[in-house]
């Protein structure tokens, strides 16, 4: 499994002092390029916990799955909402099915 970025999407969380993928990564792999980007420093290090893809407010960090696992051209995106995340799943067809995942707890429980 790879995290890929998308350029296009990306707005490199504008008014932050650091984008919320650098703040999460635990590898301390995301960084911000010149052009104000996200982009990973070094894939084979990678843990693919997808803390990223899940923090991402604009979704342009996806986890793209191996074709053993699926079929070539798999990704899996989150959309973090404030009581879940919503897991999406893209095949090579187009595609999509998706898994709600409830939060454990919410602040002030």
């Amino acid at each position: 499994m790879s995290i890929f970025i998308d350029e296009n999407i990306c707005n490199g969380c504008k008014g932050l002092p650091e984008a919320r993928c650098e703040r999460i990564c635990p590898g301390d792999l995301c960084y911000r390029k010149e052009n104000r980007k996200a982009a990973i420093r070094d894939q084979s290090a990678c843990w693919t916990c997808a803390c990223c893809v899940k923090e991402c407010p604009v979704q342009a960090i996806e986890l793209r799955l191996p074709f053993q696992a699926s079929s070539n051209g798999a990704s899996l995106k989150a959309r973090l909402k404030r009581d879940k995340t919503i897991w999406t799943v893209w095949d090579a067809d187009g595609r999509q099915e998706e898994f709600i995942i409830q939060a454990r707890c919410l602040k002030g429980d």
